[in-house]
């Protein structure tokens, strides 16, 4: 493992032009068609990965893939649908190097996945889950999941008695409540996959303030407002969001770590380690939330291969 501080400093300046060559690595973006999933499937493209952009709509996707000079394929994922996840999963064959769990739902209005989750919870976490768990058997590298540092707002602990907020919803205590399920759920596999002694590392990574189009969909017209100045006033363009990705999914980094951007307060800048809040931190409600999501998706956690 490198040095931290030769780390910190390397990270001060590390841009997409920096990415390793990927050639020969398979990667799978959810959400690739827009935003920081197309900016991170782009990048890894360009470097030579053949890039799968698993998207709930296939055309779409055919035009994002469309604007990518390197090897791309379009598949269907609809993680609000666990059949369609199960679809996707089963479909698999061959080793995949990478797995980026990015695609996500931000701030709507109160709503249900076809199982009749909260669309937050169900789409940004339990879908991703679901994934994660069924394609680990072919994964040879590293899970990154995207959450937020708005992972701190909300209740800031996850409702295990009521997980889909039922008379309790508001879109910012349900998006609070998601992306902390993406930072427990990140701790609890790096933890299962150590104790199976895989070397397949679980990371998370944020992109701070980015302007990309989850922002027009909050509920809110007075958030919509907000953010929308902020997008052109404090944000960085989607590809500035997609370098803790990147870097989370390319680097010599531990384990469980978390990468966001590394000034203005997280908000914008090259990509440094992150803090997280003491509830993204904790072991037993990391377990506890394994335990509700295989009960909740059906899937179950299988001991995976030590060697990779």
């Amino acid at each position: 493992m490198a040095d931290t501080s030769e780390t910190a400093r390397a990270a001060r300046s590390w841009n997409a032009s920096q990415l390793p060559d990927q050639s020969g690595r398979t990667a799978v973006v959810t959400g690739a068609n827009s935003g920081i999933g197309f900016a991170a499937a782009d990048a890894l493209a360009r470097a030579g990965a053949h890039v799968v952009f698993a998207v709930r709509d296939p055309a779409r996707g055919e035009a994002a893939a469309a604007r990518v000079a390197g090897s791309t394929e379009v598949r269907r994922l609809d993680l609000a649908d666990l059949d369609s996840v199960r679809a996707f999963a089963d479909a698999w064959s061959g080793p995949l190097d990478l797995l980026i769990n990015n695609a996500g739902v931000m701030m709507l209005p109160e709503g249900r996945t076809k199982q009749g989750f909260e669309t937050q919870f169900g789409t940004n976490h339990l879908g991703h889950f679901a994934l994660t768990n069924l394609l680990l058997p072919h994964v040879t590298d590293r899970v990154v999941t995207v959450s937020s540092e708005l992972h701190r707002g909300g209740d800031g602990v996850i409702d295990f008695e009521n997980p889909n907020l039922r008379g309790r919803y508001t879109p910012t205590r349900a998006y609070a409540q998601s992306k902390l399920a993406n930072l427990l759920f990140t701790l609890e596999l790096q933890r299962r996959l150590a104790e199976a002694g895989s070397l397949v590392r679980a990371l998370a990574a944020h992109p701070g303030y980015a302007a990309t189009n989850l922002q027009s969909h909050a509920a809110n017209p007075l958030m919509r407002a907000f953010m929308a100045i902020g997008n052109k006033v404090v944000a960085q363009d989607d590809r500035g969001g997609a370098l803790p990705t990147l870097y989370a999914a390319t680097q010599d980094l531990p384990g469980a770590s978390y990468v966001g951007p590394g000034s203005l307060g997280g908000m914008r800048g090259a990509p440094a380690l992150a803090g997280r809040s003491h509830a993204a931190s904790d072991p037993a409600a990391a377990r506890r939330l394994w335990t509700l999501s295989e009960e909740l998706t059906g899937v179950a956690w299988e001991p995976v291969a030590p060697a990779r």
